[in-house]
């Protein structure tokens, strides 16, 4: 028996016990890059991060989420959505709310800007595939024309 009590107490420790590297993000209390620096620092220091917002602050998640990733301080490793029944305060019933929760882990690369697409050391040169089916198709009237004048 108490073993059973023993379980009890130490799952709902886990329940009452905030993780350290997970963010809950709201529209209204803090801006945006508060939370982006926030997240950058909880990657510094933990190696991944959790991001968690419920109905209309998930929109904020998503995009806090899409700039550590395009700039290269993080990467996705899981995304989980789900809906949250929650008491309405002004009717006093119960609603379900959308939830996502974003666990995103340190990059490889770093802090470092993504790498340009073309690097190649090729010069760059003026006849490209545009400019010569433009050409091209300029030429056609005028060859047109030439061959109505030889008929």
């Amino acid at each position: 028996m108490t073993m059973a009590v023993e379980t009890l107490v130490a799952s709902s420790e886990n329940v009452l016990a905030p993780k350290k590297n997970r963010i809950q993000v709201s529209n209204t209390k803090k801006p945006l890059f508060f939370y982006v620096n926030l997240a950058k620092r909880y990657i510094q220091q933990h190696n991944e991060v959790e991001l968690s917002a419920l109905g209309m602050a998930i929109t904020t998640v998503v995009t806090i989420a899409e700039i550590l990733k395009n700039n290269g301080v993080a990467t996705e490793k899981k995304v989980l959505t789900s809906s949250v029944g929650m008491k309405d305060e002004n009717r006093g019933r119960m609603i379900q709310k959308a939830k996502i929760e974003i666990v995103l882990e340190k990059s490889d690369k770093g802090e470092s800007p993504p790498e340009a697409a073309d690097t190649s050391t090729e010069p760059i040169t003026a006849d490209t595939d545009a400019e010569k089916a433009t050409t091209d198709t300029a030429k056609e009237p005028a060859a047109a024309a030439a061959d109505d004048e030889k008929k």
